[in-house]
């Protein structure tokens, strides 16, 4: 058994894989649906047969609440990339946690949120196991 995608209900299916494109790399993998209300499907070329996820256009916005940490982790390769994501967030005015450094196993990380409200973290240095 493996995990092999994650389904967001979100508000403009179109607005967050163009959000997830240019924020994490990701490429359109697929499109079903109708042009109104589009399911798109998300991955990395390499991997797009592994996992993907999945945005379902028509969804309520999700609401940051205060003490909800549930997101979606994206790895990046220095403490420099975050800073500089977390910079270019600030500037566009999704950035939701500042960087900061946290003990082993968390590390190095910033948050954003995507344009359905979803929280996104982005991290170097944690290990995955």
């Amino acid at each position: 058994m493996k995990l092999t995608h994650i389904a967001l209900h979100v508000p403009d299916a179109q607005l967050c894989a163009d959000w997830y494109a240019d924020y994490c790399g990701m490429v359109e993998v697929r499109r079903h649906g109708v042009k109104e209300k589009p399911v798109i499907w998300l991955g990395y070329p390499e991997q797009q047969d592994q996992f993907v996820m999945v945005l379902i256009s028509g969804g309520p916005a999700d609401v940051a609440l205060a003490g909800n940490f549930s997101h979606l982790g994206f790895a990046l390769d220095s403490t420099d990339a975050v800073d500089e994501l977390a910079q270019r967030a600030e500037r566009e005015g999704c950035l939701l946690w500042e960087p900061r450094d946290n003990p082993f196993p968390v590390a190095y990380y910033c948050g954003v949120l995507d344009p359905a409200g979803n929280q996104v973290e982005f991290s170097c240095g944690q290990p995955l196991g």
